[in-house]
């Protein structure tokens, strides 16, 4: 284990024992990739918003029985990824593109940049969340594992439930669509 998921772990530990600010802490470090990946994977901003709370309310809840058996965020990605399922089963629906507007990637109450700046931002951010709705969904929830939780190739199998060799051939296969569908938008 290295040593911020040493840390990560301690915090938690920490946490469980009663000091508020710790959790504080671990959501400070790791609310922004979550918070990419649900919201790559719904493409609706309401939605993540919900998933990421009740993804925080659940690390709060499971604090206690915590065992470091895995990097903390390897445990916190499954949690994101066990609501994530949820949600989508829940919801039966197609979000379309147009929801995300031009914060496709904007994370709430991220301040915001000049015009020029925030334009490019939006206009590289929406070409991402077009490619990335492209990908077939057991692909791009693996490659956004990843990308967002930094998840290992082993990490992202188990976590998906499918064996090492299908879990590095949707990483491979998503990442050479994803560059030849932002390589068309160039």
């Amino acid at each position: 284990m290295g040593e911020d998921a040493e840390a990560d772990a301690q915090l938690l530990r920490r946490y469980a024992g009663g000091e508020a600010a710790a959790f504080e802490r671990l959501y400070q470090r790791h609310e922004r990739r979550v918070w990419h990946y649900l919201l790559r994977n719904v493409r609706n901003r309401a939605l993540a918003e919900e998933l990421l709370q009740e993804v925080w309310f659940a690390v709060a809840r499971a604090a206690p029985q915590y065992q470091p058996t895995a990097r903390f965020t390897t445990w916190l990605f499954t949690i994101a990824h066990h609501h994530l399922v949820d949600a989508l089963r829940r919801e039966r629906r197609s979000v379309s593109l147009e929801t995300l507007g031009m914060e496709a990637d904007g994370f709430p109450g991220e301040e915001r940049a000049e015009p020029f700046a925030r334009a490019a931002a939006a206009e590289q951010g929406g070409a991402l969340a077009r490619a990335l709705a492209q990908l077939p969904g057991e692909q791009r929830d693996a490659l956004l594992l990843q990308m967002e939780g930094g998840l290992s190739v082993e990490e992202v199998a188990a976590l998906t439930g499918c064996g090492f060799e299908t879990a590095k051939s949707r990483l491979r296969y998503a990442r050479a669509r994803l560059r030849e569908l932002l390589s068309e938008c160039a």
